[in-house]
């Protein structure tokens, strides 16, 4: 934590301005050194004591508790950056055919899967979540398997998801750290190996709530905005930290916690209206599950390896070392 600027005083009119240097401790960043590695103690100062707060790193407004980031991703006074699942979606798809999506999406995983099974080693991040979303996107719009990385990133991609294209790289670090949540701990494994689409839909919620592909999001504020900690004024850009929101214990209890079973779910990667690129995170997680368990009943974590999320704006594990056989 440094010492510098308190960022989070309150104005004459009442709105949140930076306060000049006054030598005491003051909001640490999210961009700081070691938060790649481990963002949530920072996050949690955040919340606790700085809610708002301005940071020259980012060049931004800083929201970190759940409730100021959930109305910023969705209240009218501040734009909207493109989310997936957010009401601008369902104008821009047609035509969606989703018993194709399914069956594109089973076919590409148990074919993943199957490629790794005899292995005695595998890296799922690799070798399974890096071709997922691409090969799904791919085998949907007619694709050559041989051509998918090369063409699914653009044509192919805009072909079927248009703005939600650039998609396929978060869903390849949400299906990760799914994966990743699930396989961390064997009554999950054991819980998820054969369950109903219903409660595999939960943990992938929950892993998106927990350890979200987007770490920051980034709006604007089209007028003055009051929030826990003070007023944001007009014009202001504003960082919105989702990683943050998802583990704030005034929403949600046990908040570090992976839970697939918890009554108060919650999450803020996706919106909740019609979008391809939601649909196809959904059915990606849920047949990556099946394939896997399916092609390799005795999968598990490598011995002694746990998976490691890095990144700031963008997080996920990197590698996800698993014993195919058990």
């Amino acid at each position: 934590m440094r010492t510098a600027v308190d960022r989070t005083a309150a104005g004459p009119d009442g709105s949140a301005e930076p306060f000049a240097p006054t030598g005491r401790t003051v909001a640490p960043s999210p961009l700081d050194p070691g938060a790649s590695r481990d963002p949530h103690a920072i996050h949690r100062t955040l919340r606790e004591e700085f809610p708002l707060t301005y940071d020259p790193l980012l060049r931004a407004w800083v929201l970190s508790r759940y409730a100021d980031v959930a109305t910023a991703l969705t209240d009218t006074r501040f734009t909207h950056g493109h989310r997936p699942g957010d009401p601008p979606c369902a104008r821009a798809h047609v035509d969606v055919d989703m018993a194709e999506l399914r069956s594109v999406t089973e076919r590409t995983a148990y074919v993943l899967a199957l490629r790794i099974a005899e292995r005695p080693q595998a890296d799922l991040v690799a070798d399974f979540c890096h071709w997922l979303p691409a090969g799904t996107v791919a085998a949907a719009v007619g694709v050559p398997y041989r051509d998918m990385m090369r063409l699914v990133r653009g044509r192919a991609a805009g072909a079927l998801a248009g703005e939600c294209g650039g998609q396929i790289a978060v869903r390849e670090k949400a299906l990760a750290s799914f994966l990743g949540n699930v396989l961390a701990d064997p009554d999950q494994v054991a819980a998820l190996r054969d369950a109903p689409t219903g409660l595999v839909a939960k943990a992938w919620a929950e892993s998106l709530r927990r350890d979200p592909p987007v770490q920051i999001a980034v709006r604007r504020t089209r007028s003055e905005v009051r929030v826990s900690g003070g007023v944001i004024p007009a014009g202001a850009s504003v960082a919105l930290l989702v990683g943050s929101a998802g583990r704030d214990p005034e929403r949600f209890r046990e908040p570090d916690r992976f839970d697939p079973f918890r009554d108060d779910p919650g999450q803020l990667t996706y919106g909740s209206g019609f979008c391809p690129a939601v649909l196809l995170a959904g059915l990606e997680a849920e047949y990556a599950l099946r394939a896997l368990f399916t092609a390799m009943p005795r999968l598990r974590l490598a011995d002694g390896f746990r998976p490691d999320a890095t990144g700031l704006i963008t997080r996920a594990p990197r590698s996800l070392i698993v014993r195919p056989g058990g």
